[in-house]
């Protein structure tokens, strides 16, 4: 037997939950396997799904990741921490925001330093800008993959919206690279606050022409009903986080269960649907839109004037000007950039609610300039675990409604 028999005889045995020891006899006699994607807008991105049917129905469902090699977590360790933000963009590259908000607080954690308060809630406000601009992505993309093309063009509206706010904000509209070890890149100014606010006032009502073209819509309504079920049981088993954990009835955000930043001084709802199916995560990512405008107005109301960025010229890059003038700060400057922040030995792990779910970075040092060891928690690869239970009994037609409703990007799952 060649090499590619054994490797199909085995993928075929684990679709039929068998012991590949077992003689292979004759399995497509009354069923066909059907090789799905991993041609990038029908799954979502590089994703390739190997499916048992038996007719039109879903007997088995074998996810294959890894298309994309991107190799982030070993890329870390030849980089310095402040020379991996980039890349950060390039994971859930929908909400870079989220991203680089995730990975300084883990690296903070490991220094043992604390961002200055303006700081902690400008985080806050691009993180909740981000969450908006995933979900509008995931409920018009999930339109669209159902056949509601309006939709579409009306969410990806409110997201450039969104995206010019991002370019004002960060000089970027996609890869933003705003955060900084110990502070941001640049202060929020009063003309992007008042863009800001501009946005959160027409948002509800862009938001509400959306829901009256979906919430009533028969066609979306069914084939998102009952489709793509799990119980709260198999979503905690599976490691599912983020609205599809919520959808199954699980109260679980870490922003309550575990607070960062100054999310424990800010009130809000953690949306929560049972059914456990495709409508179910709909509706949490539309409501989690309504509650990132409250935690965004918020924050903006109460936010403090102060530093951006904290005070520890050995640990975090200083300003400008203060290089320009003082021979301490040069010298920082110098030796930061060339041989990277210097953390003390151990291992952290720090996660923020993302907007796929549980986003974490564990991060493992030598008191070198670099990690020692990265790893990242990508709520896109947890969530797609979940594939074959959705998919099992589903129809060929529900393949990509189930898909969309977890709303994974392949650029965090192939980390």
């Amino acid at each position: 037997m060649t090499t590619t028999d054994t490797k199909r005889s085995k993928i075929l045995a684990a679709l039929e939950n068998k012991d590949t020891s077992v003689q292979f006899t004759d399995p497509l006699e009354n069923e066909m396997i059907l090789n799905m994607g991993p041609q990038h807008p029908a799954t979502h991105g590089v994703l390739r799904l190997l499916i048992r049917l038996d007719g039109e129905t879903v007997v088995a469902a074998l996810p294959d990741v890894g298309y994309l090699h991107r190799g982030y977590e070993k890329l870390a360790e030849n980089c310095s921490y402040h020379e991996f933000i980039p890349h950060t963009d390039r994971l859930d590259y929908i909400s870079p925001l989220l991203n680089n908000t995730a990975y300084v607080l883990a690296v903070e954690k490991l220094l043992g330093i604390e961002a200055p308060r303006r700081t902690q809630f400008i985080r806050v406000i691009i993180s909740e800008l981000a969450r908006i601009s995933s979900h509008l992505l995931a409920v018009g993309s999930l339109g669209i993959d159902i056949g509601a093309l309006t939709v579409f063009m009306y969410t990806f509206r409110d997201r450039e919206k969104l995206y010019d706010i991002f370019e004002h904000l960060t000089g970027a509209r996609f890869t933003t690279s705003y955060t900084r070890i110990g502070g941001l890149a640049q202060d929020l100014t009063d003309e992007v606050i008042g863009e800001i606010r501009a946005f959160l006032a027409q948002f509800p009502h862009s938001l509400m022409q959306s829901e009256k073209l979906l919430n009533r819509n028969r066609i979306f309504v069914e084939r998102n009903d009952g489709i793509g079920v799990i119980t709260r049981e198999q979503a905690i088993a599976m490691g599912m986080s983020g609205p599809n954990l919520r959808g199954t009835g699980v109260e679980h955000d870490l922003r309550r269960a575990n607070p960062y930043l100054v999310y424990n001084e800010l009130d809000f709802d953690i949306p929560v649907f049972d059914g456990g199916d495709c409508l179910a995560r709909y509706y949490v990512r539309l409501n989690e839109m309504k509650q990132s405008v409250r935690i965004i107005e918020q924050a903006l109301d109460k936010l403090p004037a102060g530093p951006i960025h904290a005070f520890e010229p050995k640990k975090v890059l200083p300003r400008k000007q203060r290089v320009y003038t003082r021979m301490e700060e040069l010298i920082h400057d110098f030796m930061l950039v060339n041989f990277g922040t210097e953390p003390p030995v151990g291992e952290v792990y720090h996660a923020v609610e993302g907007s796929k779910g549980e986003l974490g970075f564990y991060i493992q040092s030598r008191g070198q300039g670099s990690p020692w060891r990265l790893k990242i928690h990508s709520p896109s690869f947890m969530n797609l675990q979940s594939l074959p239970i959705l998919l099992k009994g589903g129809m060929i037609s529900d393949i990509v409604a189930i898909i969309g409703s977890v709303d994974p990007v392949m650029g965090e799952a192939d980390k």
